[in-house]
C-alpha cells in the first residue's frame, strides 16, 4: 500500500500524519520536539505508521463474528498492551543506558551501591507499568519521558533514603541517560511487538475465536507500508532530513490542511508554539493572503509554557483554571519578559489565579485578533488550529470576540487540530506523486 506522509516539526511538539492513494488518513502521531530534529521527524512517523497499522485492523476486523459489537473494545485492549510492550523496551533502555552512564562516575564507593539502587527502582518501575497501561487508567502524558520520569523521581528518592545514597546522584545518571533514550526511536521490530500485544490480548479469549482474530491481525499486519512521498513543514522545516522539493511552509499546509478538514474554510487562524498566522484561502484552500506575529513568541504556545512554569502549573491546566474565573481582568502585557512581572504583581494585589488567567487569554486572543484583521478579517467559515486550539479558555475567548466582532459565522475548532499543518503536507506529498 502506498503511503504519503506529512511531518510538522513544530517548537514543542512534531507532528506526522500518514495518507493513502484516495486522500483517506491511514494515521497519526505526534512527539515531543526535540534538539535532534532528525530523530523528532522520525518518531513521529513511526508513531503515525504506528496508528494506520491499528486502521488496517479496525478494517480487517469488520465482519468477525467472534468480535461482533467489540471490535472497539478490543482494539484499545491491543493498543494499550502494545504500548505496554513498547513502554517496557523504552525501560530495559533507559536501565542499560543508566548503568553504562553509571560505571563512568567516580565516586568511591558509590558504583555498586548505585547500580543496586538503579536495579531496585527500575524492579517497581516494571511492576507498576501494568497498572499504568491498564484499562480506565489516566496518564497526564503519553510521552515516555514523562510517564517514566515522574515516577522514576517518586522511586528513586525513597530507594535512595532507604539505601543511604545521594538522590543527586541517581538523578545525575537518569538526567544523562533520558536525553540519550529519547534522542533515538524504540527500537526492535514493529512486527514483534505487535505479535507479543496480540497475544497478551487473545489470553483469555475461546481458541475458535482466537485463531480467527489472530488470522485476521496478522493479515492486515502483512499489508506492505510503502513511503511513496514524504513532505516536511513546520517551525523547523529546515532541519528536517528532506530535499528542498520536499518542504512546504507551515503557511501552504495549514491552509489545505483546515480545507480538508473543514471545506468551507476560507479563513484559518493559527496558534502555534512559536509564532501566530491568520491565513485567508480560496474555495480549493489555496493561500491568497497571510499575516505572522512579528519578532517574537509573545501570545503562542511558549509564552503559554512561561506562565504555566510561573505558577507551578502543567500546561494542559491553564484553560481548565481560566474557565473559573468569575471576573475580567485586563492584562496590558502579552510579552514573555513582562507578562511574568505583571502576574506577579496581580497575584501579590490579591488577584485570584483564575482571574490573571482568564485575562491572560483573553489578551492572547486579542493580539491573534489583530493579526487576523491585518489579514483581512474573517470571512465564513472560519477555522482555529494549532496547539492552543485544545485550550478551552482560548477557544471561549476567541468564540466570543469572533462574535463580537464579525456575526454569526461558522467557527470550527477541532480538539485534533494540531495535526492540521502534517495534514496539509501529507496531502501536497500526494499530489506531488498523483496530481
Amino acid at each position: 500500500m502506498k503511503c504519503f506522509i506529512g511531518i510538522d516539526l513544530g517548537s514543542t511538539t512534531t507532528k506526522a500524519v500518514v495518507m493513502d492513494d484516495g486522500g483517506k488518513q491511514l494515521g497519526r502521531g505526534i512527539t515531543n520536539s526535540r534538539s535532534n530534529y532528525d530523530t523528532a521527524a522520525a518518531v513521529s512517523k513511526q508513531e503515525a505508521l504506528i496508528d494506520a497499522r491499528f486502521t488496517l485492523f479496525r478494517r480487517g476486523l469488520e465482519g468477525e463474528a467472534a468480535l461482533a459489537g467489540r471490535v472497539d473494545a478490543f482494539l484499545a485492549e491491543l493498543e494499550r498492551n502494545f504500548r505496554h510492550v513498547q513502554f517496557l523496551e523504552q525501560l530495559d533502555d533507559l536501565e542499560a543506558t543508566g548503568v553504562r552512564h553509571g560505571a563512568g562516575l567516580r565516586f568511591a564507593g558509590q558504583e555498586k551501591p548505585l547500580r543496586a539502587a538503579l536495579g531496585e527502582v527500575f524492579r517497581q518501575l516494571r511492576a507498576e507499568s501494568e497498572g499504568i497501561f491498564a484499562p480506565g487508567a489516566k496518564r497526564k502524558s503519553d510521552f515516555f519521558r514523562d510517564i517514566a520520569g515522574s515516577r522514576f523521581m517518586a522511586l528513586g528518592d525513597a530507594v535512595c533514603k532507604e539505601a543511604g545514597l545521594s538522590f543527586d546522584l541517581l538523578l545525575n545518571v537518569y538526567d544523562k541517560s533520558i536525553i540519550e533514550v529519547e534522542n533515538r526511536p524504540p527500537a526492535g521490530a514493529m512486527e514483534g511487538k505487535f505479535l507479543r500485544a496480540l497475544e497478551k490480548t487473545l489470553g483469555a479469549t475461546g481458541q475458535a475465536a482466537a485463531n480467527g482474530v489472530a488470522h485476521r491481525v496478522q493479515a492486515a499486519l502483512a499489508i506492505p507500508l510503502e513511503e511513496a512521498y514524504v513532505v516536511g513543514t513546520g517551525y523547523g522545516r529546515v532541519r528536517l532530513p528532506f530535499p528542498k522539493e520536499h518542504i512546504r511552509s507551515e503557511i501552504l499546509c495549514h491552509g489545505l490542511g483546515a480545507h480538508i478538514m473543514y471545506a468551507g474554510t476560507r479563513t484559518v487562524l493559527d496558534i502555534g508554539g512559536q509564532d501566530t498566522k491568520a491565513i485567508q484561502v480560496d474555495p480549493d484552500g489555496i493561500v491568497e493572503n497571510f499575516q505572522m506575529n512579528d519578532r517574537c513568541a509573545a501570545g503562542c504556545g511558549r509564552y503559554l509554557g512561561y506562565i504555566a512554569d510561573e505558577m507551578q502549573m502543567g500546561l494542559h491546566e491553564l484553560g481548565p483554571m481560566a474557565m473559573k474565573s468569575t471576573r475580567s481582568l485586563r492584562i496590558n502585557s502579552t510579552c514573555t519578559v513582562f507578562a511574568g512581572a505583571e502576574l506577579r504583581d496581580r497575584l501579590a494585589l490579591g488577584d485570584k489565579r483564575e482571574d490573571v488567567l482568564a485575562g491572560l487569554h483573553r489578551a492572547i486572543i486579542l493580539r491573534a485578533m489583530s493579526i487576523i484583521s491585518r489579514s483581512g478579517g474573517i470571512r465564513d467559515q472560519f477555522t482555529f488550529t494549532g496547539g492552543v486550539a485544545k485550550n478551552e479558555a482560548a477557544v471561549r475567548e476567541l468564540t466570543k470576540l469572533v462574535r463580537e466582532n464579525y456575526g454569526q459565522v461558522t467557527i470550527n475548532i477541532n480538539p485534533d487540530s494540531i495535526y492540521t499543518g502534517a495534514l496539509g503536507g501529507a496531502e501536497f506529498a500526494r499530489r506531488a506523486v498523483q496530481v
